[in-house]
């Protein structure tokens, strides 16, 4: 069923009777998992960043007796930056439609409407495809940061960012033990899910299936469960340790990523006196209340090297 735009009245949000039941999936794990709209850490910027370095290649550095001090070293720093982009969502509902949660519309009007408060209602399902689209930002946003304001910022999402440890199939080829394990290693041999507790893959749910054959029914490994930041997630056991495994609905069909969730974060943008993320009302101009939810929100990724892809999977049989 569609939304609407323009003030909500009488006649585009009609009340019914009986119990009310949500269509479409709010769940965001990645972003639930990472600190979600209430997590994070604040930036004063619109651009925010963090810092990386490396060290030497480790060898068997020695010295003889009595040498004298080696000449001095020292570890370079570079940066890494990304941005907050602007949600920003208006409710404006009559004064009528607020008023009249009696009045019910539908083939049987006997019974009670479990909507008293339109506002309130919009409210909690605005909130909610906030998330949505932060979730897929966070996963397939595209990077822009503009030179002026004729188009919007976008933060750069956990698919985009990865460049080191990705496995491209130049046409559709299905997930196997192989492939998995392949990048599995490519992210551990470059730092990776090294925290047991956070190290995940990710997937839609065709990709599930296919991990859970790979993982579960063909390799035996023990599955169990474990909650991390209050998502409830899948666990195995792998030649790299014990993995989460995330289903969720807003990863590419045709791809797979594995996260070391503890380098991510959501990174918001306070407005003083207001918050991060927030509502408040807007200035009256007639028979209606409108209010504006309104929050700057971007993705902190860590160190890229740490994450991994495999893109151009089959999406069925």
């Amino acid at each position: 069923m569609p939304g609407i735009t323009g003030m909500g009245t009488t006649f585009e949000l009609p009340n019914f009777v009986g119990e009310l039941f949500e269509l479409t999936p709010s769940d965001t794990p990645f972003l639930s998992a990472i600190g979600g709209l209430t997590g994070g850490e604040a930036t004063t910027s619109t651009t925010f960043q963090w810092q990386e370095y490396d060290l030497r290649d480790a060898a068997q550095n020695t010295k003889v007796e009595g040498a004298t001090a080696p000449e001095g070293q020292s570890r370079t720093r570079n940066n890494v930056t990304n941005v907050v982009q602007i949600h920003q969502e208006t409710i404006d509902i009559s004064y009528t439609k607020l008023g009249a949660f009696g009045q019910h519309s539908g083939a049987n009007i006997a019974g009670t409407n479990p909507v008293k408060n339109e506002l309130d209602f919009q409210v909690q399902a605005m909130l909610k495809q906030i998330a949505r689209d932060v979730e897929f930002s966070f996963l397939q946003g595209a990077y822009s940061s503009p030179a002026n304001n004729t188009t919007a910022r976008k933060t750069k999402g956990i698919l985009e960012a990865i460049s080191t440890n990705v496995i491209a199939n130049a046409s559709a080829t299905a997930l196997d033990r192989e492939m998995i394990l392949g990048l599995l290693q490519k992210v551990w041999d470059n730092g990776g899910i090294s925290e047991s507790e956070t190290a995940t893959i990710i997937a839609n749910s065709y990709q599930k299936r296919m991990l859970t054959d790979i993982f579960i029914k063909q390799s035996g490994y023990a599955e169990a469960s474990r909650n991390v930041g209050g998502v409830n997630l899948q666990t195995i056991e792998t030649d790299f340790g014990k993995l989460n495994i995330m289903l969720n609905r807003y990863m590419p069909v045709d791809t797979v990523s594995v996260v070391s969730l503890e380098m991510c974060k959501p990174r918001f943008l306070e407005i003083p006196g207001k918050g991060h993320m927030f509502m408040e009302e807007l200035a009256k101009v007639g028979a209606n209340t409108r209010y504006q939810l309104y929050g700057e929100i971007g993705l902190e990724y860590g160190n890229e090297k740490a994450h991994g892809k495999i893109t151009g999977l089959t999406v069925g049989q």
